[in-house]
């Protein structure tokens, strides 16, 4: 009984060590194979438009309604304390540090990231990539890495469109809806909110998450056995594993950035 529980943790330990360094070993060929595909720039820019545009609606409703809920409970909480005019200086800080951000990245993983899981897992389970190698053509090179820099290119700025949309949504409930004086929502926000602090911080912590998250939904994809139901399988383990991963770098990173 002991000896087969210590065989089972000696088998899921050299299989997720396994994992790991195939991971790893996946992500930096990607990044070795991208030398020359910046002299063909339309692989990069047909990706980020599957990605990235079409990953846009969904990504400015939801900023909007954020944003809206945000102005709403903010000026609530605000209120009990005499404070409703700092309403636009809460919702600029919430959205710029945590929410455009993380939210940006769930919306991103479960539009794009599944997308690109199921399309890179029908790829091999229809020997595309198999009939690629055999055409001497780098699959990684070829397929991987153009979606994997669309990814990084448009996270940043889809976090940047939800953290302004939202804002807009705010202004309209806690301005035009509640009646907060507008010099007063503008001006503390401008006062409140430092470029390279809270927008640059941000913007960093989109570029991580869009790095984990596409490479996340890639490896997941190429990975995939060959068979409808571990491509499924895969497409939901990107889901889970992107979230899980969005949640723990967020935490490491607020950490680091905004400790006094």
């Amino acid at each position: 009984m002991i000896a087969r529980f210590l065989a089972a943790i000696g088998a899921w330990l050299r299989n997720s060590v396994q994992d790991l360094g195939f991971a790893v070993r996946s992500f930096f060929l990607i990044i070795a194979s991208s030398g020359g595909l910046w002299r063909r720039p339309r692989l990069v820019i047909e990706q980020l438009f599957f990605i990235g545009n079409r990953s846009l609606v969904i990504t400015a409703v939801s900023g909007l309604f954020v944003g809206m809920v945000l102005g709403l409970q903010g000026y609530y909480t605000l209120t009990t304390y005499g404070a409703e005019q700092s309403l636009g200086l809460l919702v600029a800080l919430s959205l710029t540090r945590e929410l455009g951000p993380v939210v940006t990245a769930l919306l991103f993983a479960g539009r794009a990231g599944t997308s690109l899981t199921a399309e890179i897992g029908l790829m091999k389970a229809g020997e595309q990539l198999s009939a690629m190698e055999m055409m001497a053509v780098n699959p990684i090179q070829r397929v991987l890495a153009p979606r994997f820099w669309a990814g990084v290119i448009a996270m940043p700025i889809l976090g940047a469109i939800f953290t302004a949309v939202g804002i807009i949504g705010s202004y309209l409930v806690g301005v035009i809806l509640i009646g907060v004086d507008e010099g007063s929502f503008w001006s503390q926000m401008q006062s409140g909110v430092d470029v390279w602090k809270e927008v640059g911080n941000g913007t960093i912590k989109s570029l991580v998450f869009g790095i984990a998250v596409t490479f996340i939904a890639l490896f997941q994809g190429y990975q995939a056995q060959p068979t409808p139901e571990d491509v499924s399988g895969a497409t939901t383990r990107t889901v889970v594993i992107s979230s899980l991963m969005v949640w723990w770098l967020d935490f490491m990173m607020t950490a680091l950035m905004f400790s006094k």
